[in-house]
């Protein structure tokens, strides 16, 4: 079980650590419920959902340099994920046209479809996690947290 992050915090900690800790609790809470659908309903890990995610917004393919950066994970872990949806299907590898020690990493018409099946339920998953939030709850929740990621951006370095 995922540790309440929020309870390391006291009631005398500053304010914003408090709600960093409370907003990483959420996250933790609804990650675990997504981890535990997708190997339900799906047997796919968290991980492998999350490359194919990045493909299917990417139709022309990825280098798997560019998945190991945006999934911000290893490029040995790319490689054995890839593998894995390889060998299911699911994806092909070919080398790039531009640089023949690299590969290009693209999801097959079968991969595409079992994405969209996955993608689709995910979607209700996370609607379904945030239903009994009132609608004006969930507005303001979204508009603030924009507000604090636009000031992150603006203090934040890259």
């Amino acid at each position: 079980m995922i540790a309440d992050h929020e309870a390391r915090a006291s009631a005398d900690q500053d304010e914003a650590l408090r709600l960093w800790l409370r907003m990483l609790s959420c996250t933790s809470l609804i990650e675990r419920q997504v981890r535990s659908n997708l190997r339900r309903e799906f047997d796919i890990t968290l991980p492998r959902f999350d490359l194919l995610a990045h493909l299917d917004r990417s139709p022309e393919g990825l280098r798997m340099g560019d998945l190991s950066r945006r999934m911000m994970v290893t490029s040995g872990n790319v490689t054995g994920i890839t593998d894995q949806l390889e060998a299911e299907g699911l994806v092909a590898r070919e080398y790039s046209p531009e640089d023949r020690r690299s590969f290009i990493v693209r999801m097959t018409p079968n991969g595409r479809r079992v994405f969209r099946r996955m993608a689709q339920a995910y979607e209700h998953w996370i609607v379904g996690m945030f239903d009994t939030m009132p609608a004006h709850d969930r507005d303001q929740l979204l508009r603030l947290l924009g507000t604090l990621k636009q000031d992150l951006h603006e203090t934040v370095p890259d």
